[in-house]
C-alpha cells in the first residue's frame, strides 16, 4: 500500500511539476502566442492564467500524500540516512518540508492573484509567486528523488 502511494505521490508530482513550470515560463511570454518562431517562444506564449487551478489541487494532494507518508520516512529512511552519517541528505529534506510549508501558506496569494480577470497592477505578483512556487515544487521533486535513490541504493 505504501509503495502504490509513493509511486502516486510521485506522479502527481510530475504531473505539478510540468504545470508549475510550463507556468512560470508562460507567465514571461507575450500574451497572444505566436504562429511561428521556436519552440520556447511557443512554449512560454500559452495562458498562463489556465494553470493556476491545477497548480493549487495539485500541490495540495501531493502535501496530504506526503503527510501520509511521512511516518514511513521517520521509521525508514531518516535511521538510514543517520546511520551512514549523511546530515545534508537529511538536511535538505528539513528543508523541504520547511518549503512545502511555506508554499501552501503562500498558495492562497498565488492563487488570488491569478483570478480571472487578470489584474494589470498584480502582474509582478504573479510572476514573483508564481516563480518562488516553482522553485520550490523543483527542490521538492529533486529531494525527494534523491533521497528515495538513497534509499533504494543502501538496503
Amino acid at each position: 500500500m505504501i509503495t502504490a502511494l509513493l509511486i502516486l505521490h510521485g506522479l502527481v508530482g510530475v504531473a505539478l511539476l510540468g504545470a508549475v513550470t510550463h507556468q512560470a515560463l508562460a507567465v514571461m511570454g507575450r500574451a497572444e502566442p505566436p504562429r511561428t518562431g521556436s519552440f520556447f517562444k511557443r512554449f512560454r506564449s500559452t495562458d498562463a492564467a489556465a494553470y493556476s487551478n491545477a497548480v493549487v489541487a495539485l500541490f495540495v494532494l501531493a502535501s496530504l500524500m506526503g503527510v501520509v507518508l511521512y511516518p514511513q520516512y521517520r521509521e525508514i529512511v531518516r535511521p538510514v540516512l543517520q546511520t551512514l552519517d549523511l546530515r545534508a541528505a537529511n538536511g535538505a529534506f528539513e528543508l523541504k518540508e520547511h518549503f512545502s510549508a511555506l508554499a501552501l501558506v503562500m498558495l492562497p496569494a498565488y492563487w488570488a492573484s491569478w483570478r480571472q480577470p487578470l489584474a494589470a497592477e498584480y502582474a509582478t505578483v504573479r510572476l514573483w509567486l508564481t516563480w518562488i512556487v516553482c522553485v520550490i515544487v523543483w527542490w521538492n521533486f529533486l529531494v525527494g528523488d534523491i533521497l528515495a535513490a538513497i534509499k533504494g541504493l543502501f538496503p
